[in-house]
């Protein structure tokens, strides 16, 4: 037979949608042509694969034309992902296989020039569809040993681990001399890092506060101080307060994280903490590229971006986190194609009020004039501050309290009463209450007729927006959530109009 047929997997965003490698040898002028809109990496497969069967003992058809077509024929194709595929086909053709046996499996590997199998991108996401792909018949995977060992974790796919192209060829092989590859086993659970301790930070107890109803609400925090008050110390601790991921949240994070980068770079199970420089670009924060990749937003899904020295960003990177916050997904659009990626984050940001940073400072003078304070302050627009939930002044801390010791509760309390916060939303309504809108928000989070007015006057002197006060009632849904209250009543309403206060500091 000279046309073998081989099931494989491209990426495209977070989806995987299958690919056909067909492979056909005729006679004449010796060549490798491949087609099907295939990448550079994707071409130099030619010579990876020439070099990985010779170095490995195997047979390259020698005076025969090969043509290598990746269908469907308008799907990109890029990585190295393809060498196995490739490599199986050609020895499929030529008869070193047994053809049969390909309708059973799908293929992905990059190899290396002496035919080992090298880890790809993606493994998670391409086990993920191929779980729950209904168009296609259900096979089992084989894919390099690093990459099957994430893969396995999907629950009803069956993924198999090989290390060297002579694995797979002997693993399909006719009759009773094949070797069956081995099953692949999920990587172990590391045990749960310790994150730092919120005791720690000395002081600064609303802005603990304003953590725990953060935590609680899935709401967005802004900390406003001078430097050194605390408030990365702050930031880096707050993952202390956040429940455990549930294992459909553990999926889908770390498969966004395999779409970055190859094998696991992560822990299994824990929250990502996100904290890209203020040097990152709007590209580098929202994702994109060609083929389109997730962003640091999108790999903080599920989890904390923490952005400290928020100003400092550039004018579009700051302007692009708007839409994010707001639907949780983000929509990378190119010429040629477009990508959707989840980026449902926590957003915790960190800001000095003025270029010195001691504007309000009962410690030191501002040095900045008011135009320079505004000036500063005037880099976030109206619109990201309008979707920040929380915005907290976290002042200097008197040396005479970094004397002494530690004060306030360490984490694991906090984190207890976060977890019994968060249950009784869910129950009550089945998301958390940063995502309570229209009639769920009206219904949740319906106020008596003093808090009522009180917040309409509030809404009224203050110039909000209708997100703004939209924004209050969920924050004082979650204070009312933290008490244990199932209606809100004026003390709630009163706190959570106190976190959105005007940002100049005087």
């Amino acid at each position: 037979m000279s046309l073998a047929v081989v099931h494989s997997r491209a990426l495209d965003a977070l989806r995987s949608p299958p690919v056909t490698v067909e492979v056909h040898l005729a006679n004449g002028l010796p060549s490798v042509t491949l087609v099907g809109l295939a990448d550079t990496e994707v071409k130099e497969a030619r010579e990876r694969v020439r070099a990985a069967l010779q170095t490995s003992g195997l047979e390259w058809p020698a005076n025969k034309r090969i043509t290598v077509n990746l269908a469907p024929a308008d799907l990109p194709k890029e990585s190295g992902r393809f060498d196995l595929p490739i490599a199986v086909g050609i020895l499929a053709a030529s008869g070193q296989i047994d053809l049969a046996k390909l309708a059973d499996f799908e293929f992905a590997g990059e190899l290396s020039l002496a035919g080992e199998l090298r880890p790809v991108r993606g493994a998670l996401a391409m086990a993920l569809a191929a779980a729950h792909d209904d168009s296609t018949p259900r096979r089992a995977m084989v894919l390099p040993a690093e990459s099957a060992q994430q893969a396995a974790r999907v629950e009803g796919q069956r993924v198999h681990a090989a290390r060297h192209l002579l694995d797979v060829v002997r693993a399909l092989q006719p009759g009773e001399s094949a070797e069956p590859l081995p099953l692949a086993q999920p990587q172990p659970e590391p045990s749960p890092a310790a994150w730092p301790d919120l005791l720690d930070v000395k002081g600064q107890a609303g802005a603990k506060r304003a953590l725990e109803i953060a935590a609680a609400g899935g709401h967005g925090l802004l900390m406003i101080g001078p430097p050194g008050s605390g408030k990365s110390m702050l930031a880096q601790r707050f993952g202390s307060l956040l429940p455990p991921l549930t294992p459909q949240e553990a999926i889908e994070s770390a498969a966004l994280l395999s779409l970055h980068a190859q094998g696991s770079t992560h822990r299994w199970g824990e929250r990502p903490f996100r904290a890209p420089h203020h040097s990152a670009s709007a590209a580098a924060l929202v994702g994109g590229g060609s083929p389109p990749r997730p962003g640091e937003i999108s790999l903080a899904h599920h989890g904390v971006l923490f952005l400290d020295e928020l100003p400092e960003y550039p004018r579009p990177a700051l302007e692009a986190l708007r839409e994010p916050l707001e639907t949780g997904k983000v929509t990378i659009s190119r010429a040629a194609r477009q990508a959707d990626f989840p980026a449902r984050f926590q957003l915790i940001a960190a800001m000095n009020p003025c270029p010195c940073g001691q504007l309000g400072s009962p410690l030191q003078a501002c040095r900045c004039s008011p135009d320079e304070a505004a000036r500063y302050q005037s880099r976030l627009s109206g619109p990201l501050l309008d979707r920040i939930d929380l915005q907290v002044e976290v002042p200097a801390v008197p040396l005479a309290t970094l004397a002494q010791s530690p004060d306030g509760e360490p984490s694991e309390r906090i984190a207890a009463r976060v977890a019994l916060s968060r249950e009784r939303a869910l129950q009550r309504q089945g998301v958390l209450n940063h995502a309570l809108a229209g009639d769920a928000l009206e219904r949740h989070a319906a106020l008596d007729a003093a808090a009522a007015a009180f917040l309409q006057s509030a809404a009224q002197r203050l110039g909000w927006s209708a997100r703004g006060y939209h924004r209050v009632l969920r924050v004082a849904r979650s204070i009312a959530d933290r008490a244990g209250n199932e209606a809100i009543a004026l003390p709630q309403i009163a706190e959570a109009i106190q976190y959105r206060r005007v940002l100049v500091l005087r």
